[in-house]
């Protein structure tokens, strides 16, 4: 087999590109979409029981849709049309307002009674200072007492550098790579993917810039927000030292 296909580098729209069609087949249940949206509405409701409520990075509305399913006014922000588009076609009734752009300049006005970034989404921000703008335009944008929701997996810092390569999945017509390079002085990680086809090769990177709970609580700070709580999951698992993943809400407060 001729590889024709050009190499996808990364920008902010070509994870989208390489993968809007096959993202809810790989990652519809990565993260419990159930757990998730009874966070959310309990904690929307300690603000304005309707929201509401602003995802960024919201893709093809995995939580965006059922968000609104649950009456909450939800707003999704993406920089991928591919993504959005998806959304459009899922979203049968229109529920959910969708906005095509950056998930720092291009934020809507608000106020919203929450902000929600999934499944390590910041860390696609590919440094500390655009991670910090994200917590800074987030936290203008959110009502008295509203809430930053921020879900992301803890980096193991001390992790040596180097590189891997698997095999995600194979079919007789597909069989898809997933490669993760590291680089943990800089706090850098890339991911690339190739879905290799019967006729063509589709390759997507996805960059990260990798942030520990402590840097993420220091940018919400300099945005005057404050931890509200922190878990090890959407559940509400308690989180510790061994906790992989976390999720931070950071609060606005009034005065």
């Amino acid at each position: 087999m001729r590889d024709t296909a050009p190499m996808l580098g990364y920008n902010s729209t070509s994870y989208g590109t390489g993968f809007a069609d096959v993202y809810d087949d790989w990652y519809g249940d990565v993260t419990d979409v159930a757990a998730t949206v009874s966070r959310m509405v309990g904690l929307v409701g300690l603000v304005d029981p309707a929201g509401p409520v602003l995802e960024l990075g919201a893709g093809t509305g995995r939580l965006a849709i059922p968000l609104a399913q649950a009456g909450l006014g939800v707003t999704a922000i993406d920089s991928s049309q591919e993504m959005l588009d998806r959304l459009h076609a899922l979203d049968a009734d229109g529920s959910v307002t969708v906005l095509h752009g950056d998930m720092v300049k291009d934020l809507p006005d608000g106020p919203f009674a929450a902000a929600l970034i999934a499944y390590n989404t910041i860390f696609n921000l590919l440094d500390n200072g655009a991670q910090q703008a994200c917590f800074s335009a987030v936290a203008a944008r959110l009502a008295p007492d509203g809430v930053f929701v921020v879900e992301a997996f803890v980096p193991e810092l001390d992790t040596l550098a180097g590189s891997d390569v698997s095999v995600r999945s194979m079919a007789v017509d597909r069989v898809v790579l997933s490669v993760s390079q590291t680089t943990p002085s800089s706090q850098q990680g890339t991911s690339p993917s190739s879905r290799v086809l019967s006729h063509r090769r589709v390759p997507s990177v996805r960059s990260r810039a990798r942030a520990t709970p402590e840097q993420l609580d220091a940018m919400a700070t300099a945005a005057g927000l404050v931890l509200d709580a922190r878990h090890a999951d959407m559940a509400g698992t308690p989180f510790d030292s061994e906790s992989t993943q976390h999720v931070s809400v950071y609060r606005r407060l009034t005065g």
